[in-house]
């Protein structure tokens, strides 16, 4: 196989997913190549396709009567039976029982098995459901077909997966969830990616923008607070501005916990603000009425936010009888509706030692997306900040602000996080700038384009590694007691910031049982840096969580314990490798992570 052509950044959004490329530099020159945003080919309408440069994030599962006889034939796959992009989104909202969204939400549930098939989440039985891996895999498919079909044509060593391709996910994914984003890849034949965090792509995105300019705009002993908020998730991410050896350096210093909060969230308390005041007039809206008011109140919010003019936002639903067009119900998504629900519910301004509300939960609860409860996202950022604070032995508050993702494309609500953010810099004698970004939408792809430029050497790197240490769970021996379990004590396999294609190896021996299944738990933590590979720990209170548990089956007579020593290695993908090793066997066992984790 020849040698890649192009670097290829991919966003794979919640709502939308955005490819950028640019030509691999292979001169040695100085020259840096641009970076352009690729138009993908997709149904824009029933049998009519078009390219543009997002492709939203939904899959729609027809069926026999939901779309016309042929109409969803791709220019590489006449027989295809799947839209994926703007019909599929648009139609979806008149049939959403059976669209699928949130994928990228449901690729990182750990309440459910995401290798089975489980979407459209509680869609009809007679439908071909798709696991969360499977859907991702889906859209990077549609991506690879779409890229082949316009930039390599019959060239088959310009084919997307003959390149050198940078995935993004979010900075709070766990282990499981990029292991889980890698396999998704490659069901779509993507076998060679590298994962990169979505706030760091954004941030590569804005120096790309300025070039040499950037560093007039930062200066030493800045901390950089990355504050992405996208269609499901919020990402809040500390770079900070240091020197070594007179040159400007960057270094990914804290990363949040994963916050299933962002637009989907608002739009989803839109439509109950839109159903209550239908109520109130004596129109009751059944389930699926309820889940196409909720798409047509986030298409509603990007328009009303789009364009400072627009005041209002007509809203047309299905009726429930046999006459549809008779039967349809209208409303109207208003401006005073986004502002009323959005400041005070979503973005109240709030003291920094302000903590989310943990509610009580009940002792039942369905298995769908686990929305948190607190969905007041200044309220996390004051936590975020804190436990951080807490952790680190300097001042790390933040003095700049580089805001991502769909939803802060909203200058209303930007500012509201500025107007947070100041006060409490005020109390810590300190002041904060925004730091502008001129592109909301493509900025992710554009800056893992970019990073892969910088690989090359034509950019600055952002020094991060992993954003969380790892722990495995070691039962204590101690004499059994009526009652009570041996306590559990969490073992560091591999620190935070230990960096991609590093690996370590503990000196301890443990009993490995062969010729049975066994389990370890598995655990992480994002405020723990001090931990070192090696260190056991007796007590960590809440600083340590629970993520799945690994496994493995050794060959062996029943009940023996096989002396094993563990290897750790974080790959150059960007996945993290367990490894037990055995020098009287002369073998080595990957511990797999299970897939179906404990739930909340």
């Amino acid at each position: 196989m020849s040698d890649p052509k192009y670097i290829v950044g991919i966003d794979l959004g919640t709502t939308n997913s955005i490819v950028a490329y640019t030509e691999i530099e292979k001169d040695d020159l100085l020259e840096v190549k641009p970076i352009k945003i690729l138009k993908i080919p997709q149904l824009v309408d029933a049998g009519s396709l078009d390219e543009e440069y997002n492709l939203p994030s939904f899959l729609l599962i027809p069926g026999k009567n939901d779309v016309p006889e042929n109409s969803l034939e791709l220019p590489w796959d006449e027989e295809n039976k799947i839209a994926i992009g703007h019909y599929a989104r648009n139609r979806g909202v008149e049939i959403p029982h059976r669209l699928i969204s949130s994928t990228k939400s449901w690729l990182c549930h750990t309440g459910v098995n995401r290798n089975e098939p489980i979407l459209p989440w509680e869609g009809p039985d007679d439908i071909q459901k798709l696991s969360p891996v499977e859907s991702s895999g889906a859209i990077l498919n549609h991506i690879k077909n779409a890229w082949n079909y316009i930039m390599a044509g019959k060239d088959k060593s310009l084919n997307l997966e003959n390149q050198e391709v940078y995935l993004t996910v979010p900075a709070s994914f766990d282990a499981v969830a990029r292991e889980l984003t890698v396999k998704a890849s490659e069901t779509a034949g993507l076998s060679n990616i590298t994962l990169l965090e979505e706030p760091q792509a954004a941030f590569y995105s804005w120096i790309e923008q300025l070039g040499e300019k950037f560093r007039k705009t930062i200066k030493i002993g800045d901390v950089i607070l990355v504050c992405d908020i996208g269609g499901g998730t919020t990402d809040f991410s500390l770079i900070k501005v240091s020197e070594q050896e007179g040159e400007l350096t960057l270094e990914r210093i804290a990363v949040g916990d994963h916050l299933l909060v962002g637009g989907d969230n608002m739009d989803i308390a839109l439509s109950h603000i839109i159903s209550k005041k239908l109520a109130e007039n004596g129109t009751k809206l059944d389930v699926w009425q309820m889940r196409s008011l909720w798409h047509n109140c986030r298409l509603g919010k990007e328009k009303l936010y789009s364009d400072k003019k627009n005041k209002s936002y007509p809203i047309t639903l299905l009726g429930k009888g046999s006459s549809v067009i008779g039967g349809s119900i209208k409303t109207k998504l208003t401006r005073d509706d986004l502002d009323q629900n959005f400041n005070d519910g979503f973005f109240p301004i709030c003291s920094k030692d302000e903590k989310p509300i943990k509610l009580k939960k009940a002792g039942m609860k369905e298995l769908g997306l686990s929305y948190i409860s607190d969905p007041a996202i200044t309220h996390h950022l004051a936590d975020f900040i804190s436990k951080h604070e807490q952790s680190y032995e300097e001042n790390i508050f933040p003095t700049a602000v580089f805001f991502n993702g769909g939803v802060m494309k909203a200058d209303p609500l930007r500012k509201r996080i500025m107007k947070t953010l100041s006060i409490w810099a005020q109390n810590e004698n300190k002041s904060v700038r925004e730091l502008s970004n001129k592109d909301f939408d493509f900025a992710v792809a554009r800056g893992a384009a970019y990073y892969g430029q910088a690989r090359h050497g034509q950019g600055i790197r952002i020094r991060g590694g992993l954003s969380k240490s790892y722990y495995i769970g070691i039962e204590a021996s101690l004499p059994a007691v009526p009652g009570l379990s041996a306590p559990m004590k969490a073992l560091c396999v591999a620190p935070f910031g230990m960096e991609e294609g590093t690996e370590t190896s503990l000196n301890q021996e443990f009993g490995l049982i062969v010729g049975e299944p066994v389990k370890f738990d598995f655990m992480g933590s994002a405020v723990r840096r001090k931990d070192k590979v090696g260190m056991i720990l007796n007590e960590w209170q809440e600083d340590i969580e629970e993520i799945t548990t690994i496994e493995t089956n050794l060959e062996g007579d029943e009940g023996d314990a096989v002396p094993v020593t563990l290897e750790v290695k974080v790959t150059e993908v960007g996945t993290l490798e367990i490894w037990c090793v055995s020098k009287k066997l002369d073998k080595k066992w990957k511990l797999e992570f299970n897939v179906r984790e404990k739930e909340d």
